[in-house]
């Protein structure tokens, strides 16, 4: 069935670099709320995010003649939802990024698997657990807003999104050892904010204390 897919996306992709914009389109259904996810947590405003996912649909379109038919087409659209997403954030922001370029790797204290099972977190039919489901999405959200944004980038892409670390350094344009460094400190600050609010957290995912 993946290699039916596949193909499938292969045949829009050719169809869409002879100009059929209904090809596009239908490529674009594809990955559609994918995209929105990356840049709604990249900059926390629905608005906001769904003009720039607007604006990456537009781009991927003028550019796509030059995407090369056989690599990752997520990875490619990703890359440029995310770019445009960082450009708004910097002008938003206007502080410099943290460079991780020259730090090494690090051991990796939350793991994707962890993360991913709190932000597809089911509605529970219990009105009290869903509360308490819809503050644990919101903290989380809060919590990828207070990470540099190199690291934030690389842990959406990779514990969000899914892209394995080498999609994610070739959506980023950095290399395998920088995505390295960028996912395991993002995931360390990200599990050091949630730990100040574990009783949100499900009883696996909190952190043992002293007196536990």
């Amino acid at each position: 069935m993946g290699e039916i897919v596949r193909d499938n996306e292969d045949q829009l992709i050719t169809r869409s670099q002879q100009g059929d914009v209904n090809a596009f389109n239908d490529l674009i259904l594809l990955y559609q709320a994918a995209t929105y996810s990356v840049v709604y947590r990249m900059v926390g405003e629905a608005e906001t995010a769904a003009d720039i996912t607007q604006d990456a649909f537009i781009a991927a379109y003028r550019h796509i003649e030059s995407f090369r038919v056989g690599s990752s087409f997520r990875a490619w659209l990703l890359r440029i939802a995310s770019n445009l997403a960082c450009d708004h954030w910097r002008r938003a922001q206007r502080h410099p990024l943290e460079s991780l370029d020259q730090l090494g790797d690090e051991d990796e204290l939350h793991s994707a698997s962890d993360l991913s099972a709190l932000i597809e977190a089911g509605e529970e039919h219990n009105p009290e657990a869903h509360a308490l489901n819809q503050e644990l999405q919101a903290l989380i959200q809060q919590g990828l807003q207070e990470l540099p944004l190199d690291q934030r980038v690389a842990v959406i892409l990779c514990d969000i999104q899914g892209l394995s670390y080498d999609e994610v350094a070739a959506a980023t344009q950095t290399t395998l050892g920088t995505v390295r460094s960028r996912i395991a400190r993002g995931r360390k600050r990200l599990r050091d904010y949630l730990s100040q609010h574990k009783e949100l957290l499900p009883r696996q995912y909190r952190l043992p204390t002293n007196r536990e």
